[in-house]
């Protein structure tokens, strides 16, 4: 993507399956260009992303993305946002 979106990976089959939202998270940051972010909106029920999302990115992209936590949603999701660098 060439331009700051949002993955939603928060509602329907991702309610239940970290294993997609992981998937489809490391996907959504290999998609996102230099110089733009992706806001990664996950479910809450797998509680806070910084914990089990943000050091899979760090690892695999390593010196290439910056990650903030934003905030949990009013719904109960989560937002991380990767900036690619």
């Amino acid at each position: 993507m060439d331009k700051d979106w949002t993955k939603d990976l928060e509602h329907d089959e991702y309610e239940l399956n970290i294993d997609l939202i992981i998937k489809d998270a490391l996907q959504a940051v290999e998609e996102t260009k230099k110089g733009c972010f992706v806001n990664l909106v996950t479910a809450s029920m797998f509680g806070n992303p910084v914990d089990y999302l943000q050091p899979l990115i760090e690892e695999l992209f390593h010196n290439k993305v910056m990650i903030k936590f934003i905030d949990q949603c009013g719904c109960g999701g989560y937002v991380l946002r990767v900036w690619k660098i």
